[in-house]
């Protein structure tokens, strides 16, 4: 095993071979293409731009809430502290907002004792978001997608970037895919699965394209608790409601969690300040779908929803574990189901990860991309290669990195050793 001194060498070794970053001067408005673009650095100066944010959103058609100033600046007010804004805004020549990217930056440290200006998308990195990103008028996300590129290739403050779970439809992920590939810089892409229930509009019809098995369940628990207990389901609907209704998800949610010895995803201070932030703005927005199901007038069970346009999108849920028998969480699934379709809801999503008791509701399988990338010739081309050359095959390799890199890399894992092996193998397996 390396000593610390070792690898401190060694992580210095790395850092010299890779580093071939000449020296760019960030710019704060840049016109290119017939666009103004200018970078927003402070969450109060992005504020400003909130209407024509807003206007933006109402004319793209695959935008979701998690593109919203409401989901963002609360993401950012509790998860930012870390985190440098770098959003950009690009403007027509009426000064008009056809594109925006928000995106931020961040210290990535590596096991192996190495650090890179990791370039993602803002509300990534907490475990929160998904269906991140760029947020670009239809018919503007060529022109837009290469403008930013092009002021990135400018900009040297970042080494690498990252932007993870752009859903499956974005226009602008194909895109910034094919800009990459046509500009020849070094980039990765993965596929992350999630869920998605296509709801018709006729709870008879949804209830015919579950298994037999399933449609019997539906309407069982439902009526075992009415036996049982006095059900009561409600949404929270007004501010005096919400303190009470939210902390009693909590509540239920690290319940559940800690049944099962886990210790919640609310343990988070700052995951708990989010939830207070978003909750509030979003119930404004009549965006919020937080309902609670009460036996006897006790929360027995939660589910944190929230609805953009025909989408209802499920975030968390928490139930009493000393009622699992009675399956109050099932139960109250299978009431807000019926509730949303006869609401005219079309999809119910899930979110990120792989289908398991998704599929019984009825779920269909989709994507997320990951996309990863780095200007060639650069420490953080150089890392991205290293992670993701780590658990490839020598056949990926010959196909994907150039002769002058293979030895490079070559010579980084064997002074590194096993510390960076293990470093980004890890990353990989994540």
């Amino acid at each position: 095993m390396l000593s610390s001194s070792t690898r401190r060498k060694s992580s210095r070794g790395f850092e010299d071979k890779v580093s071939l970053l000449t020296q760019r001067v960030p710019t704060e408005n840049i016109n290119t293409k017939g666009l103004t673009f200018r970078a927003y650095r402070s969450i109060g100066e992005l504020e400003k731009l909130r209407p024509a944010w807003d206007r933006l959103l109402q004319v793209v058609p695959r935008a979701t809430i998690f593109s919203t100033w409401e989901w963002l600046s609360s993401w950012w007010h509790a998860f930012g502290d870390d985190r440098e804004l770098l959003t950009f805004a690009s403007f027509d020549s009426n000064g008009a907002l056809i594109g925006l990217a928000p995106l931020s930056l961040e210290t990535h440290r590596t096991v192996a004792g190495l650090k890179f200006r990791l370039l993602s998308l803002m509300g990534d990195g907490s475990g929160d978001s998904d269906n991140l990103d760029l947020i670009v008028r239809p018919g503007e996300e060529q022109v837009f997608m290469s403008a930013l590129l092009e002021h990135l290739r400018n900009d040297g403050g970042w080494d690498f970037a990252r932007f993870n779970t752009l859903p499956d439809n974005s226009p602008t992920a194909a895109i910034l895919a094919t800009e990459l590939a046509q500009r020849r810089w070094t980039w990765f892409q993965h596929q992350k699965p999630g869920t998605v229930i296509d709801l018709p509009g006729n709870w008879e019809v949804y209830r015919k394209q579950l298994s037999y098995n399933e449609r019997g369940q539906l309407g069982k628990y439902i009526r075992r608790l009415e036996r049982k207990y006095k059900v009561a389901i409600r949404k929270c609907s007004t501010e005096s409601e919400l303190v009470g209704d939210l902390s009693s998800f909590v509540d239920l949610h690290q319940r559940r969690w800690q049944a099962n010895g886990r210790p919640g995803s609310f343990v988070s201070a700052a995951r708990r300040q989010f939830y207070r932030e978003l909750s509030s703005q979003l119930l404004c927005r009549e965006w919020l779908d937080l309902w609670t199901l009460e036996l006897d007038s006790k929360a027995v069970a939660s589910e944190f929803d929230f609805r953009y346009r025909d989408t209802v999108y499920c975030l968390q849920v928490g139930f009493d574990p000393e009622y699992s028998e009675d399956r109050v969480g099932y139960a109250l699934r299978g009431h807000l189901l019926r509730q949303f379709i006869n609401e005219g809801v079309s999809q119910y999503d899930f979110l990120a990860g792989d289908g398991g008791y998704k599929d019984r509701w009825g779920g269909r399988s989709r994507y997320y991309h990951n996309i990863e990338f780095a200007l060639p010739g650069t420490r953080g081309c150089g890392y991205l290669l290293v992670l993701h050359s780590a658990a490839a095959p020598k056949e990926w390799l010959r196909r994907h990195v150039p002769p002058r890199w293979r030895s490079a890399l070559q010579a980084i894992h064997v002074k590194l050793g096993n510390v960076l092996r293990r470093d980004v193998t890890r990353e990989v397996s994540e």
